[in-house]
Order: structure tokens, then sequence, then C-alpha cells
């Protein structure tokens, strides 16, 4: 057996206006192109930009999407992350569960780490061969357990959004 040293690391995703984004891993080149593909056949007026870490061959920094900013965001963020077959896609106009269906649905979309618009450090594992992500910090612990009152409200906001019907 080889033993390596192995740091871990955080990475704070940099989401200034506090968008929806979503971080997952992949395992294939065309990954932008279908995932662009299957975002502006989603939600009609949604903004995005894409940000891919490729693995092998020249391990650039694949990019796409159809708003400027965005894209540049996606970037700076996954330059940041530097891992391998992962990405991470900017959302305006759209809401994560608007995409994840037909996102899931992608073929080589091997997992999603997260998909919010929380603040989230990204917990990375870094080696002589490059680096991997082990997980996410997706905003906050936990403060308490809901009440009664609490339930009331969440079901309300639910309903606000469209989300759900009736009480």
């Amino acid at each position: 057996m080889i033993q390596q040293d192995m740091e871990i690391q955080y990475v704070q995703i940099e989401n200034p206006d506090e968008l929806n984004f979503i971080l997952g891993q992949s395992h294939f080149i065309k990954t932008v192109e279908d995932l662009q593909e299957a975002l502006v056949q989603t939600v009609p007026g949604i903004q995005f930009g894409i940000a891919f870490c490729e693995a092998s061959g020249p391990c650039l920094i694949r990019h796409a999407g159809n708003e400027e900013g965005l894209v540049k965001l996606a970037v700076r963020n996954a330059e940041k992350i530097g891992s391998g077959h992962s990405f991470i896609i900017f959302l305006k106009n759209a809401f994560p569960i608007n995409v994840l269906p037909v996102l899931r649905n992608v073929p080589e979309i091997c997992r999603f780490f997260c998909a919010t618009a929380n603040p989230v450090q990204v917990v990375i594992a870094k080696t002589a061969q490059g680096s991997g992500i082990l997980g996410v910090i997706d905003g906050q612990s936990p403060a308490g357990t809901e009440q009664e009152g609490d339930i009331q409200k969440r079901k309300a906001f639910l309903r606000t959004l469209g989300y759900k019907q009736g009480m």
C-alpha cells in the first residue's frame, strides 16, 4: 500500500448576491454542453453560468452559459475548488427545484453535492495527484426543533410560493 500525505481544506463559495447554485460531479468533457442544453430547455427566461473542472487531458476549466456575470462567477468558484470533474452552476430566474429533475437525466452526472442559496463551504482533500470534493457544509447547524407556530409558518410559506395547496 502506498501512502501519501493528504491535506483537508475548505473553500468558501463566492456568492455575493445569494444566488441559487448547484455543485456536482460529472465524468466527461461534454458535461458543459449537455448541462447548457438541459437548462435552456427547462425554464423559459432562465439565466445561468456553468464551469466544469476537466480531470484529464489539458485539465481546463470549461464554461458556458447565457449570462456573462454568472459564467464569470462560476469560473471563479471552479478555480477555487479546483477538483477534477466537479461542476458549478449559478442560476437566475429559476430555482434548483425547477432544473434538478432534468439535470438528473444528463447521463454523465455522477452526483450533486448541494443545490442551495445558502453560504456553502466545500470540503476538499488534496493529494499529490490532485484534489477531490469530500462534501459540503450547507448553511448553518440547526438551532432547535420546530414548534407548532413554526410548522404553520412553514406551511404558509410553501403555499405562498405555490409549492403546496390548501392548509
